[in-house]
């Protein structure tokens, strides 16, 4: 990849919640605002989830467009969003909303650095604990070395 996936200013902490939808919502946002994404990859990631839904289990979701909206995807690109208030994920409790774009296949190899973080328990509560979207991105910037 020709830079980086994840910028500090893609990640973001809130203390309260937020809906499944107001968190696709601004994952897509911070998407947008990067330069990744087009208007409609809400929408793609809307019906995504409509399709089968986007929790990874360990208090993480992973949003994103389907294969037949691909053109609205201009550069691969994360962004992260850590709810403290919790999100119900479809009855599932989230912390963490990953939203991912992936030119080509660029997806599967940024979507394998996030499930490794992400399945070892120690480093999500390194990701919880961090106490400003700097340290959470120190922590995640490991997706950047794919």
């Amino acid at each position: 990849m020709a830079r980086d996936v994840l910028e500090v200013g893609q990640v973001r902490i809130h203390s309260g919640s937020a809906t499944r939808e107001e968190a696709m919502r601004e994952a897509a946002d911070i998407l947008e605002a990067a330069g990744a994404v087009t208007s409609g990859y809400f929408d793609a990631m809307q019906q995504r989830e409509e399709t089968v839904s986007t929790y990874m289990g360990n208090e993480l979701a992973i949003p994103h467009g389907t294969n037949e909206t691909k053109n609205t995807i201009l550069a691969s690109a994360l962004s992260v969003v850590r709810y403290d208030g919790g999100v119900d994920w479809g009855g599932e409790p989230v912390t963490f909303v990953v939203g991912i774009a992936g030119r080509g296949d660029e997806h599967l190899e940024i979507l394998s650095q996030i499930a490794i973080l992400f399945s070892d328990e120690d480093d999500v509560e390194r990701l919880k604990q961090a106490g400003t979207p700097e340290e959470l991105y120190a922590v995640l910037s490991a997706v950047n070395e794919s």
